[in-house]
């Protein structure tokens, strides 16, 4: 199958909406349709990124799609993956707290913890870790992967097990700092101004995954969905 049918395929509506049927109906059910869109784009970006400056990955976007992606997958080994420091454990882990506050934003049950030792702050981050530890594995292995779209492994050396480490825990490490930071600075912050720029600002610059995700789920990247938003003129 040509490897942009494939892709159609599962960006289809009617996929989606077969892969997300038969939840139980309530008021605190998870989201996954809206989980499922909002990770699509990100993976959208994150792919569009890739081809537009990985020269290799637009060479390899030809072929037979299950036979490069086969090989592809056989090619991964050992630890490092030929990427730069900054790319595997800066970068990824940012592709890991974005992924994580994904899901924390459309799990109803557990989007308005904050910070803290209480079981149900760990119990939602640790489901955003779980979240994120998926999305990692798809974009490395699955079908809408680099793997498969790009054939990143098929070149000895090129794929490696670090990013499927690096990313959900690195991410989960952010997203705690980013709860920590909105909870101890961005509210002290906003206890001291009235000004709805400067509290925007802060809001995003301190939370930047958080922010993103917010852009993904088409709200504004200062959003809370603890708190009022603000408004700027």
């Amino acid at each position: 199958m040509p490897k942009f049918l494939f892709i159609l395929l599962l960006l289809s509506p009617s996929f989606l909406a077969a892969q997300t049927e038969g939840g139980v109906a309530g008021e605190k059910q998870f989201e996954w349709h809206s989980a499922i869109t909002q990770s699509l784009r990100f993976l959208a970006l994150e792919h569009g990124v890739r081809m537009a400056t990985e020269a290799d990955s637009r060479t390899q976007f030809k072929g037979k799609f299950w036979l490069d992606y086969g090989r592809s997958l056989k090619g991964i080994s050992g630890w490092g993956d030929g990427d730069r420091w900054p790319v595997n454990y800066i970068g990824h882990p940012f592709q890991g707290a974005v992924s994580g506050f994904i899901e924390i934003q459309n799990d109803p049950k557990f989007k308005r913890a904050e910070f803290g030792v209480s079981s149900h702050y760990w119990r939602s981050r640790l489901r955003a870790f779980a979240w994120s530890a998926g999305y990692s594995t798809q974009f490395e292995l699955g079908p809408l992967s680099e793997a498969s779209l790009g054939n990143v492994g098929m070149k000895r050396g090129s794929a490696g097990m670090v990013d499927l480490v690096v990313t959900p825990a690195g991410g989960f490490g952010l997203i705690l700092a980013e709860d920590a930071l909105d909870q101890f600075v961005v509210k002290r912050f906003e206890r001291r101004t009235s000004r709805p720029l400067p509290r925007a600002l802060v809001r995003g610059v301190l939370n930047p995954n958080r922010s993103l995700a917010n852009l993904l789920a088409g709200k504004l990247p200062w959003h809370r969905d603890t708190r009022p938003g603000i408004t700027v003129p």
